[in-house]
């Protein structure tokens, strides 16, 4: 018999295993990340009294998958919009954090007695937190749907951000000894080039797509393509030199704005379940008892600063972008702990020779512990809250109110500021468009028609060059177009330079940027294709933006394009009944909640259910099998299955959340006990329903039996029909859920 491969017996152990051990903690009431971290210890090298693991590096591979469809999921959940609209407050945030974190951090690590060097690696390891560990949490805790949920997700994506930067900065320490700050720009540029890129043709191709396949698509079509999507965004962000986890959450936020999202969400869960058991499985294989015991001290230390010190950095970044103080706690307690960066930043020390190699290993420990403490700290947020706010003074709590107000208020003012964000979101987004259809067309496009189109020399063709730049400008016509003119709002512009607030200083200067980039991106294809006199290049890159300024069929093809992609960015939104108004989305917002078959609503009327009354919140629609019923009549009745939008405000939705899905206390009851009885019954001559029919027998009513199957002459009738005449000899078959005394059987 042929042998297994090592990882068949492997993720025996590990499944069989975490499903023991995750059972126990469900019934010991505790997060089930817990519980596959143990396990990861039972099954790891440091516990010789369990069977171990054999083959660690294909468990590796497969917990990088788990990240994967973690960031994936993640990703559905909160798309783009939720991104934009909580940016600021994840931009805050980080940066607060990882300011407070690094000099905390280089302190703790020159008290301990380390280097320099090790210092500066400190910072920035506990500056990262561990985004599968938060959103995990979340899962166990049933906090997905809250809303202070949104801000924390917007500080982890910003946080993986900036962790690509730091590994940039601290590669470039580690070699040069010195900080090379054009290299660090030029990174972020790189990400911010690439963001764009993705989010942009995603949305305007993706959706298309999948409104194209939509007929076609099954369940398992669907998450295909969804996967495949997925890990081709994987593999993409992995080239440009960015984490698997950044191209997989950038792929969920594209999907999360279809109107596939919620399908393609639910279908995957098994899939991230199942992968995301393995990552955290993986991570409690690293727990080494021996050196627990041999770095107590700094173990203990540096959790403890974790789990203190950068809490208090997260709540007070959380304030200082504007959220009141509940958000604030909420959201603060769920950064205590370190995960992967960390892992990753550590290891880069070890590979650069400028860092001791104990400190991985304390590292990985005190990510163990604070990962321990994650869900405690998380479900703690809200009671210590209570506990806090009669403390504190009543004018602190003004001035913050004050201060959260002021916030919220400040983007509504007029000014040239929206101007200039305006201006320069544009020439940001155009540019990058522009530049990636540059690049496509040099490394794509130009080496095939060299390869094609060649003169007897063999070197580049004049006509390929001259095909390839007008190929490549005709393609990038309506994005320069909109480079140049777009958003430019003539009597706005002159309503500002007429402003005595206003200077020319400040307009004139952004509209010569406009037009001296998309000069910039036509003599930069001219140039690379044909090679001709500077002078030459500029002036017919200057009769191409004339040309394309006066063109309508430029500006309306452009139109058309753009008009394409805000269909696909609002597809998932037109779905609901009406957007909730910018003034009252401090206060109200609109969600979906499905009701499940263990709902006490189920199966009564809307009217019967005072969800106003006793939950202060109104049902605007009621979907139903694909069917939307807007403004659903009072007599309508709620059924399992169903998909009420409801609006009002968070605490409300999470009080009614948590009625209308409700799980089972157990996934599957034993049914083993037979609660029918069945019966054969035999016809004989003196029986009473010899010659009568089952209908006019009354044999269900007399006897609340039912008749599964007739004997009659070495045959069997299954489901007999009620004009089934009762023959002598007949052997009846019947199940009822009383005793019965078959004896006793008479006509009545």
């Amino acid at each position: 018999m042929s042998s297994l491969p090592p990882l068949f017996l492997d993720l025996s152990i590990i499944l069989v295993t975490a499903g023991v051990i995750t059972v126990l903690f469900k019934w010991l009431k505790q997060p089930l990340v817990l519980g596959y971290i143990v396990a990861g210890f039972f099954i790891g090298p440091y516990f010789p009294w369990f069977p171990a693991v054999k083959d660690a590096t294909d468990v590796h591979v497969w917990s990088d998958i788990g990240i994967v469809f973690l960031m994936f999921a993640l990703g559905l959940e909160f798309s783009i919009k939720k991104l934009k609209k909580v940016g600021a407050t994840g931009a805050i945030t980080a940066f607060t954090e990882l300011v407070i974190m690094f000099l905390v951090g280089s302190t703790v690590g020159r008290i301990l007695g380390w280097k320099s060097m090790e210092c500066i690696f400190l910072g920035c390891m506990l500056s990262i937190s561990s985004t599968s560990i938060i959103i995990k949490s979340f899962e166990d805790l049933k906090l997905k749907q809250h809303k202070f949920t949104s801000s924390v997700t917007a500080v982890l994506v910003v946080e993986d951000m900036i962790a690509v930067l730091l590994l940039v900065l601290l590669s470039t320490i580690s070699v040069s000894k010195s900080f090379d700050g054009g290299q660090l720009v030029m990174s972020l540029v790189k990400l911010v080039f690439f963001l764009i890129v993705w989010f942009t043709f995603g949305i305007f191709l993706i959706p298309t797509f999948l409104k194209w396949m939509r007929r076609y698509m099954t369940e398992e079509t669907l998450c295909i393509v969804a996967v495949g999507l997925c890990f081709g965004m994987v593999v993409l962000a992995s080239y440009a030199g960015f984490s698997t986890a950044l191209g997989a959450f950038v792929m969920g936020a594209i999907l999360a704005e279809t109107i596939e999202a919620d399908v393609i969400h639910r279908i995957i869960t098994p899939i991230k379940n199942l992968f995301c058991a393995i990552f955290f499985v993986s991570v409690g294989m690293l727990v080494d008892p021996h050196i627990l015991v041999k770095y107590i001290v700094p173990i203990l230390v540096i959790a403890a600063t974790v789990i203190v010190v950068k809490s208090s950095a997260a709540t007070l970044g959380i304030i200082l972008s504007g959220k009141n103080i509940k958000t604030a706690i909420q959201s603060g307690f769920c950064f205590c702990q370190i995960g992967e960066f960390s892992f990753i930043i550590a290891g880069l020390g070890l590979s650069f020779g400028v860092i001791n190699p104990d400190i991985y290993p304390i590292i990985v420990s005190v990510s163990i512990v604070t990962t321990f403490v994650t869900p405690y700290m998380i479900k703690a947020a809200t009671p210590f809250y209570r506990l806090v706010d009669p403390l504190l003074p009543q004018k602190l709590k003004d001035v913050l109110e004050r201060y959260s107000t002021s916030a919220k208020q400040a983007n509504q003012k007029v000014s040239v500021r929206l101007f200039l964000k305006k201006q320069f979101s544009s020439i940001l987004i155009y540019s990058a468009i522009n530049a990636a259809l540059c690049l496509i067309s040099f490394m794509l496009l130009q080496p095939f028609l060299n390869s094609v189109l060649v003169n007897d020399s063999g070197n580049p063709s004049f006509w390929g060059n001259l095909l390839g730049t007008i190929a490549t400008l005709l393609v990038m016509s309506p994005f320069l177009w909109a480079l140049a003119v777009r958003n430019v709002n003539r009597a706005k512009i002159r309503e500002l330079l007429d402003s005595k607030e206003y200077s020319h200083v400040v307009v004139i200067p952004v509209l010569l940027l406009r037009y001296f980039l998309t000069l910039f991106f036509c003599g930069l294809v001219i140039g690379r294709y044909i090679h001709m006199a500077a002078g030459f290049l500029v002036i017919l890159a200057v009769l191409i933006v004339l040309v394309l300024m006066v063109s309508r069929r430029a500006t309306g093809f452009y139109q058309r394009i753009e008009n394409q992609f805000v269909s696909n960015f609002n597809s998932r939104q037109a779905q609901q009944s009406f957007k909730i108004p910018t003034l009252l989305e401090n206060n109200f917002y609109l969600e979906r909640i499905p009701v499940t078959q263990y709902s006490p609503f189920s199966g009564r009327r809307l009217m019967d259910t005072n969800f106003r009354e006793d939950y202060g919140i109104n049902v605007v629609s009621i979907e139903r099998a694909g069917v939307v019923y807007d403004l659903p009549a009072k007599e309508m009745l709620i059924l399992p299955g169903d998909r009420l939008s409801v609006m009002g405000n968070e605490d409300q939705i999470s009080h009614l959340r948590s009625v209308l899905e409700v799980e089972p206390d157990i996934l599957i009851h034993d049914h083993s006990d037979n609660e029918l009885n069945i019966y054969r019954l035999k016809v004989n001559d003196d029986n009473p329903f010899v010659g009568l029919t089952i209908a006019e027998s009354q044999f269900a009513q007399h006897y609340h039996a039912m008749i599964i199957a007739i004997e009659r002459d070495n045959r069997q009738i299954m489901n007999p029909q009620s004009n089934t005449q009762f023959n002598k000899g007949d052997i009846v078959w019947f199940v009822s859920p009383e005793e019965l005394d078959i004896h006793k059987f008479t006509r009545e």
